[in-house]
C-alpha cells in the first residue's frame, strides 16, 4: 500500500511551504526543550506549548491543531496507556510479594557486580524479542530500580543495557510492527530478515548496552523518582519482604515471562502456521499485548496476592497503590503522542520524502537516511519505518531476497536514530529513571543513535559478505 504513495512524493517539487514546515518543527522542539530546561515547566505543559507553536507556525487551522493533538494523545494512550497501567500494577504485585526482591537477589548473587549490566542486557533482549518497547520497559522497571537500590549499583549502569536490548530488538526484528511493515512493503522474506536482524542485534546490544553504560554511568548520576522507589521498596523493608511467605524464583520470573511467552507464541504461530485455524485466532487474541498483560496481572494477583494469604481487600489495595506512580508518566506520554500526530498531519514526512527522493547514494544508506529524517521529525520508529519503506519500495523492486531483507534492516535501524522530545520512549526513559532532559539526551538519545549507526554498519557489512 505504501509504494504507490512514494512515487508522487518523489515527483513533487520542493516548495517554500516544505521549508516552513522543517523550520517550524525545529522551532517547536526548541520551545519544548527550553520550557523544560530553562523555565522548569512540567513536560506535559511544555509539549502542549510546543504543539501550539508548530500548529500555528505551519499554517494549520486552529481547530485542526486541537483535533490532531487530541487524536494523537488519544491514540497513544489507547495503545500504551493501559499497558503502562497494567505494567505498574504487575510491578507493584511483584514488589509487595517479594518477587522482585527474589529476582534481584538471585541474579545479583549469580552475576556479580561486574556482570550485572550484561545480565540486564540479556534479559532485556529476550523480553524485547516479542514485546513492544513500552511493554518491555514497564516490565523491567521494577527489576532495574530494585536491583540498583539493593546492590548499590548506579541506576544508569543497569538502565542503559536494558534500554539497548529493548530498543534494538524493537527496531531490527520482526514481529515488531515496524520491521513487519518493512518486510511486507519491500517484499522481503520474514525468516531471512529475522535471522539477519538477530545477527546484527548481538554486537549492537553489546556496544550500545553494557559498553556504553560503563562509560556514561561515570558522567550521569541519577535516581528513580522517590514515589516510584517507595512504591517498589516500602513493603519490602530493609530486611526483605514484609510477608512471611515469598514466591520462588521460578514463579517470579514466570510472572514476568508470561506475557512474553503469549506474545511470542502468537508470533511463532503467525509465521510457522499461517491460516485461519481456531488456534491461530486463539493465539492472536491471547498474544495481543493488552490481553497478555491483563492475563499476567490476573495470574500475579492469584500467585502473589491470594496465593500468599492476602485478603481480597489487601490485593485490591495493592493494585490501587500501583497506579499513582505512573499517572504523570501517562500524561507526558500522551502529550508526546499528540505532538507527534501534529507533526505527521502537517506533512513533514512528505517534505522529507521530497528532499531524499532524488538523492544519489547506496540503496542501504538511502533507506537508512530516509528513516532517520522521518524519525527525527515524527518521533515514531514505526512511522519512520513505514514511510521510509514505502519510499524505498520502487527502488527495491526485484532485489534479491537477502538484499531486500538488508534494506528492511537498514530502514529499521534508522528508525531508532536520536530519540528526542517528540518520542514517547524518550519521556518514558526520562520519567522512570528520574533524569533531566539533558541527562536523558546523554543516555537514551545517544544510545538510540548508537543502535541506529551500528545497525547501518552491520547491514553494510552483511551486504558486502552476502550479496
Amino acid at each position: 500500500m505504501m509504494a504507490p504513495l512514494a512515487l508522487p512524493l518523489a515527483a513533487a517539487p520542493w516548495t517554500g511551504h516544505d521549508t516552513r514546515l522543517i523550520v517550524m518543527v525545529a522551532l517547536a522542539i526548541a520551545v519544548i526543550v527550553s520550557l523544560i530546561a530553562l523555565c522548569d515547566f512540567h513536560p506535559f505543559i511544555a509539549l502542549i506549548g510546543g504543539s501550539v507553536v508548530l500548529g500555528i507556525g505551519s499554517g494549520t487551522e486552529l481547530a485542526q491543531v486541537v483535533e490532531s493533538f487530541g487524536d494523537g494523545m488519544g491514540a497513544t494512550l489507547g495503545s500504551t496507556g493501559a499497558l503502562i497501567a497494567l505494567g505498574a500494577i504487575l510491578g507493584k504485585l511483584l514488589a509487595d510479594s517479594g518477587a522482585v526482591d527474589r529476582i534481584v537477589d538471585t541474579i545479583g548473587s549469580r552475576s556479580g557486580p561486574r556482570l550485572l549490566p550484561w545480565s540486564m542486557a540479556l534479559i532485556a533482549a529476550i523480553i524485547g524479542l516479542p514485546m513492544f518497547f513500552e511493554v518491555g520497559l514497564v516490565l523491567l522497571i521494577p527489576i532495574i530500580v530494585v536491583m540498583a537500590n539493593r546492590t548499590r549499583t548506579p541506576l544508569v549502569l543497569l538502565a542503559v543495557p536494558a534500554l539497548a536490548g529493548l530498543g534494538t530488538l524493537h527496531a531490527f526484528v520482526p514481529p515488531h510492527p515496524g520491521p513487519l511493515v518493512a518486510v511486507s512493503t519491500l517484499k522481503a522474506d520474514i525468516g531471512t530478515t529475522l535471522g539477519l536482524g538477530l545477527v546484527a542485534a548481538i554486537p549492537t546490544v553489546i556496544v550500545a548496552g553494557p559498553l556504553y553504560a560503563r562509560f556514561i554511568s561515570r558522567h550521569v548520576r541519577t535516581e528513580a523518582p522517590a514515589e516510584l522507589v517507595e512504591s517498589l521498596m516500602t513493603s519490602q523493608g530493609a530486611d526483605g519482604p514484609a510477608t512471611a511467605r515469598t514466591p520462588g524464583f521460578g514463579a517470579s520470573i514466570g510472572a514476568i515471562a508470561l506475557p512474553v511467552v503469549l506474545m511470542l507464541a502468537k508470533s511463532v504461530a503467525d509465521i510457522a502456521f499461517p491460516g485461519g485455524a481456531w488456534y491461530n485466532h486463539l493465539l492472536d487474541f491471547l498474544g495481543t499485548p493488552l490481553v497478555a498483560m491483563f492475563i499476567a496481572v490476573l495470574v500475579a494477583m492469584a500467585l502473589f496476592g491470594w496465593g500468599l494469604g492476602r485478603s481480597r481487600s489487601e490485593v485490591r489495595a495493592i493494585v490501587t497503590a500501583g497506579l499513582p506512580a505512573v499517572a504523570g508518566i501517562l500524561l507526558i506520554v500522551g502529550a508526546g503522542g499528540g505532538f507527534k500526530q501534529l507533526i505527521v498531519d502537517t506533512g513533514v514526512a512528505d517534505a522529507i520524502g521530497k528532499a531524499a527522493a532524488e538523492a544519489h547514494m547506496p540503496v542501504l544508506v538511502l533507506g537508512w537516511l530516509l528513516a532517520v529524517l522521518i524519525r527525527l521529525a515524527t518521533g515514531s520508529a514505526t512511522v519512520a519505518t513505514t514511510a521510509a519503506a514505502g519510499i524505498m519500495a520502487p527502488l527495491a523492486a526485484g532485489a534479491p531476497t537477502v538484499e531486500a531483507s538488508l534494506i528492511a534492516l537498514a530502514v529499521g535501524a534508522g528508525s531508532l536514530f536520536f530519540s528526542h522530545v517528540n518520542d514517547a520512549g524518550f519521556w518514558l526513559s526520562k520519567e522512570y529513571f528520574g533524569m533531566s532532559v539533558a541527562q536523558n539526551i546523554k543516555t537514551w538519545s545517544v544510545l538510540s543513535t548508537i543502535v541506529a549507526v551500528m545497525g547501518l554498519a552491520m547491514s553494510l557489512l552483511m551486504y558486502a559478505v552476502l550479496v
